[in-house]
Formats: C-alpha cells, structure tokens, sequence
C-alpha cells in the first residue's frame, strides 16, 4: 500500500510540474515561461521534416541560400566566370561593375546575394539576415537567379533572338525548384526571389507566386500573382550619387528652383501624366520641367538640378514607381509623388508624409493647383522635410559589406515581417480539407 501511495504522489507532483510549466508558458517572455516543453520532454516532440521553425523575434533571419552555377548570377556582367558552373564565394565574388548604367537600378538581386556571402557580417553589426548551411534550420530560402539582369543582358528588346536565353534560364530555374524538397515542402512559400525590374521573370512568373517576391512596385502584377501581404518592396539603387556634404546654412534660400523634373516624358500607362504636365508647367520661372533622355551628362545635370531645388516632381512612368524618387531622396531634394496606384518600400517603419508631398494624378493636372500648394508650405516647414531626408538617407544605401539600417537589412527585416504570414498559410494548407473554403 505504501508503494502504491509513493507512486501516486510522483505522478500528482509530476502531472502539476507540468501543469505548471504550461501555464506559466502564457506569462509572457523571459523566466520559466520562456521553457519548450517539446525540447524538454522527448515524447512531445516531433521530427524537424513535420515541423516549419519558427522564425526568431530580435535574431537574424536564418538564411538557406541555393549554390546555382554562376549562368544564373554573376556570369551576366563577368566573362571571366563563362561556363563555370561552380558556385559564387566571398572570395570570388565580382563587384558590381560600374559602367552597368540603369541596369544598376535593378540590382537588388545582386545586393541580396553579397549580403549573404558575406563572411565577416554578424548581427552585432547590424545584419538582419545571416546564411545558415543546413536548410533544415532555415527561415526562408534565397534564390539567387538574377531575373533583372537576366532581362536587361537577354531579352531588353523583348523580340531580339536572345530573349531565348532569358526565357530558358527562367526554364532552368523554376526546373531546378521543382526537384528540391524544400521548394516541395512549402510550394515555395519560404523562398525569397528578387523579381525588381517591372519584366524581370516574365516567361514564368506565374509559376512562383507563392514566393516571397522582391518587387519595384506591383504596376505589371495581378493581385493574385503579387501583393502587400505577402511580397516586399524593394527601393531602386539610385543612379545619382548622395550628397554627403548638403551642409548649407540656409538650404532653402540657397535651393533656388521650387519644382524641378528632368527625363522622359513620352511614356505609357499612367506615364501619360508626364506629357500633360509638361503643358501644365510652362510659364513658371521657378519650374524646371525638361524632358532628357539618360546619358552620362544628363544624369550629372539631372544630379545638379536636384541639388539645387526644394522640391523634386516624380510623377509615374510606365509602372507606378520609378528610380527619380530615391535620386531625390538622397539629393535630400522633397519629392513630389503623383501617382494614384505606388507603393513605397518600409512603409511600415517610414512615415512619408515627414518627407514627401503627394498629389493624386487628377489634383496635379488641375492648372495651377500643384504649384499653388507648394508655395504655401512654409520655409520651417520645408525645413524638417529637408532634415528628416538627411536622417533617412542611409535606408536606401546599397553597399557591401552591408551597413546597419541600410536598403538591404532594411529589405531582410522586411522578409522577416513577411514570413508569419507564410507560416500560417502552409500550416493551413496542411491541415484544411477544403482549401480555402471562405473564399
């Protein structure tokens, strides 16, 4: 009898152990409440082929990045890596080249990839993503196929005989996914693919978009192939240089031209706006409006222009966004957005209105209604619009090694935002006999 009693009072201490570990478990972070009882107790855990790890609050998001041969990557801009099928290290990776011109625009990919290899980026220096050798420890899976290069080097002139070579790599790559078992697992929900020039995976997009895409703007996407709960906007790489030494003692004064805009003005789509302001525009001594195509000179004098005006106009192109945007950020020159459709990158860590000023396309063709606002806004005003652009400049900074806050931790901590959506729609899916019945 008194056995039978030792072995009852075990299990009643045992069975409140544990109860007491579960509720103290909903007490919040830190302490005993912080204990996983599936890492305590083997029979409640499971094995890591059934379970999606969770993705990690205040660490760096946990990396699998695929080694495809260089075809896919850095071969498009360095011949000396033709017909090499090894994969790009930290030791072999090529600079960006400088005399890439606008295809720079659209070299997040190659950004991603760097940050990524590497070797000396920890998160004591800011990196919100580090690369992890096993992928069953992973986060989210980085796919480095340079679909915007591949566009701009294959298939730019959309009918000429190498657009083949675009369209086999697209081919190749969505082949090359299928065979994985991770890509299987999740139907490529935790993979990461830059998708950034407006045409950049054009043959095959549809077949990914379940993806994590990296995006310009969502202007040549259906709703069901791209959208906000899922993909992450990514800012152009700006063409023009930053102004380091924007140290004027009276910067408003010393700005002189209150609007300024210089590029294309023959576009399509919504783009067609810039054609009826330049009608619009004419007549004002303080307006810059000229329309320039993109040369070496004309960036130099578009830079300048920048530099020397309060505000900077950025009306649509052919998709809602365009690279005229971040050269006016980081020329600390208050952009002027008109566009009824864009989306703009961190918007939820960036409050654009400290720094921006929009108008919808119908308000900016009203004569006289877009210049008589901004001559309103009053010097102090402007002021801290200027100020909180010298402050915010630094986010949209590509560079390698990566810098804390700048485009690309920025982009990764956006991805991290990105993947609790994507844990709950493959836990769903795994579950659900009907998939997606409230629809």
């Amino acid at each position: 009898m008194i056995g039978k009693s030792v072995i009852s009072l075990i299990i009643f201490l045992i069975i409140t152990f544990i109860t007491y570990l579960i509720t103290a478990g909903g007490l919040g972070a830190g302490g005993i409440g912080a204990v996983d009882l599936r890492s305590q107790f083997s029979f409640l855990s499971s094995t890591r082929n059934d379970t999606v790890i969770p993705c990690r609050t205040g660490l760096p998001l946990r990396v699998f990045m695929y080694d495809l041969p260089k075809r896919f990557n850095v071969a498009m801009f360095s011949r000396q890596f033709a017909g090499d099928n090894y994969p790009v290290t930290a030791r072999n990776l090529p600079p960006w080249p400088r005399n890439s011109g606008l295809k720079q625009q659209h070299s997040v990919e190659y950004w991603m990839m760097a940050s990524l290899l590497c070797e000396n980026c920890t998160d004591a220096d800011g990196s919100e993503a580090v690369r992890v050798s096993d992928p069953e420890a992973a986060d989210v899976f980085f796919v480095p196929f340079f679909s915007s290069l591949s566009f701009n080097t294959h298939g730019r002139n959309m009918t000429d005989p190498d657009t083949e070579i675009d369209r086999q790599l697209q081919v190749d790559i969505l082949k090359f996914l299928r065979q994985s078992i991770y890509w299987q697992r999740t139907e490529g929900r935790d993979h990461v693919i830059p998708m950034h020039h407006p045409n950049a995976f054009r043959f095959l997009r549809e077949e990914v978009n379940a993806s994590i895409l990296i995006v310009a703007d969502f202007g040549r996407y259906s709703k069901n192939m791209s959208n906000l709960q899922k993909d992450v906007v990514a800012p152009y790489m700006h063409v023009m240089e930053s102004f380091l030494d924007d140290n004027s003692l009276d910067p408003y004064n010393s700005r002189t031209t209150l609007l300024f805009f210089r590029g294309r003005t023959v576009r399509k789509s919504e783009g067609v706006v810039r054609a009826k302001l330049e009608k619009i525009l004419k007549g004002y001594s303080d307006v810059h409006y000229e329309a320039s195509y993109a040369t070496g000179e004309s960036i130099k004098a578009s830079s300048q222009g920048m530099r020397s005006s309060k505000y900077c106009l950025n009306p649509a192109g052919d998709t809602p966004s365009s690279n005229r945007l971040f050269d006016a950020i980081v020329s600390h020159c208050v952009p002027v957005i008109v566009s009824d459709r864009i989306e703009l990158p961190f918007e939820d860590e960036l409050d654009y209105n400290k720094f921006s000023i929009f108008f919808s396309v119908e308000e900016a063709l009203t004569p006289g209604y877009m210049i008589q606002q901004l001559r309103k806004i009053p010097k102090e005003k402007w002021l801290e619009m200027w100020k909180r652009l010298k402050e915010i400049t630094h986010h949209y900074e590509y560079q390698y090694p990566p810098k804390k806050d700048d485009a690309i931790n920025m982009i990764w901590r956006q991805v991290r935002h990105k993947v609790p959506s994507e844990r709950l729609a493959v836990n769903r899916a795994r579950r659900l006999k009907v998939p997606d019945w409230w629809r």
